[in-house]
């Protein structure tokens, strides 16, 4: 027999009369009042299925937040009314047609004002009779609509700036289409200076290019990102006109790397003095993360 509404709260709680007990799960709890005695302000049931996913039933004996109300999920369960055994059960709901989305953020979902502690304890309402009630739950699960996927961002308070030398010897010997520096650190994450001697892009055959790499960035949850700010030189072994870029950038998975294809001219690079010194240059690094963005 299916439910006949009885009245609704405005705080959103559907209360009804049944023939039908709580499809999904009962708890029965003998001596309720030394719950509160014995200080269990939280009490969640063994896990129960229903729709496919597993639930607890959480009890709150005390009332959550110290409100003067037992705090409970869906369903309440009376023994009696008041004094003569029934088959009748008052169900306590959402208005119909609203609905709850549990996800990582929000594992519970519930009543905080759920009854009143001295309309609990009146036993003349059938609710607790010698020290005992039962509650129940029903959970119906509706079909998905979303994704269920999210990502949260933290931006890092007082980022440290991390600095890195890459040194090459021979560079006119080099042969390689890219050459790499060692992994360095900068915010527990590794990082590495990408120099292409010959150009990349539209800086192919005409420039130096220099980039900044995430190393590793196939390891990533999918969805990460990162926020960092950095600083790219080459540095001028006879004065201080060092030659450099600066830039921000998200790097991930997709965008491992991030810097110039037409950083300097091969030409310029070459005849000024001071950027390549015996045949060796040296470059260098600044890296500063400012933010991670990780999924959900």
């Amino acid at each position: 027999m299916a439910a006949t509404p009885v009245f609704n709260d405005p705080d959103g709680v559907l209360r009804s009369i049944s023939n039908v007990p709580p499809a999904h799960y009962t708890i029965k709890l003998q001596s309720f009042s030394l719950l509160m005695k014995n200080s269990i302000d939280r009490y969640a049931s063994n896990q129960f299925e229903a729709g496919g996913y597993k639930w607890n039933l959480v009890i709150y004996p005390n009332g959550n937040k110290s409100r003067n109300n037992i705090s409970l999920s869906t369903w309440q369960w009376p023994k009696r009314i008041p004094s003569k055994p029934v088959g009748k059960f008052m169900p306590f709901s959402d208005v119909e047609g609203k609905e709850r989305r549990f996800h990582r953020m929000k594992l519970e979902w519930g009543f905080d004002q759920f009854i009143s502690l001295k309309v609990l304890n009146d036993s003349a309402n059938g609710f607790l009779v010698d020290d005992t009630c039962v509650l129940g739950a029903e959970v119906f699960v509706c079909k998905e609509r979303s994704t269920g996927k999210g990502e949260c961002l933290q931006m890092i308070k007082d980022p440290i700036t991390y600095k890195h030398t890459f040194r090459v010897d021979n560079y006119s010997k080099l042969g390689v289409v890219c050459s790499e520096s060692e992994e360095f650190n900068a915010a527990d994450l590794k990082w590495k200076i990408r120099l292409y001697p010959k150009g990349k892009g539209d800086g192919l055959g005409t420039h130096l290019s220099l980039y900044l790499a995430l190393v590793d960035s196939t390891t990533l949850p999918p969805g990460s990102k990162i926020y960092a700010e950095f600083t790219l030189r080459i540095l001028n072994q006879i004065n201080t006109n060092n030659y450099y870029g600066k830039a921000s950038h998200w790097f991930s998975t997709r965008n491992e790397e991030y810097g110039w294809s037409r950083h300097i001219t091969s030409a310029y690079f070459r005849t000024t003095s001071g950027y390549l010194v015996k045949d060796t240059s040296i470059f260098e690094a600044d890296v500063t993360v400012h933010g991670v963005v990780k999924p959900l």
